[in-house]
């Protein structure tokens, strides 16, 4: 039995069919305001080419706030050294697109440098 996907108690199907306000009712408060304010001219021209596009649409708008009509669209999105591809899925609604792109790796580093001292040298295998 597969499960139905809700959010906030309403359906995807209820969900894409309301308005951006009604939509703006159920995000958390710092998303709402964000959204409330009207979508900057870059983030509008997203939306378009978003629209428009079949393939993945790269940007660099990390704080823009995922909403309904972005579902299922791939996006390309920057990290901060490369490009990443995002799938939108219904479970993201709400989010920022920069919460699923992450920008910190885990430091690995290698053996000791060249200037460092005998002792740094003999570090334990475990």
């Amino acid at each position: 039995m597969a499960k139905i996907f809700t959010f906030k108690g309403k359906t995807l199907e209820e969900i894409q069919k309301m308005s951006l306000d009604d939509f703006i009712k159920l995000i958390p408060s710092r998303e709402r305001r964000h959204v409330k304010n009207g979508l900057s001219d870059k983030e509008k021209k997203f939306l378009e080419k978003l629209k428009k596009s079949d393939k993945p649409v790269r940007t660099h708008l990390r704080d823009m706030v995922i909403i309904p009509q972005m579902i299922d669209a791939r996006i390309m999105l920057h990290s901060g050294k490369d490009w990443q591809l995002v799938t939108i899925k219904p479970e993201m609604l709400g989010h920022r697109l920069g919460e699923f792109v992450l920008t910190r790796r885990r430091v690995m580093h290698s053996a000791p440098g060249v200037g460092a001292t005998r002792a740094s040298k003999n570090l334990p295998l475990k």
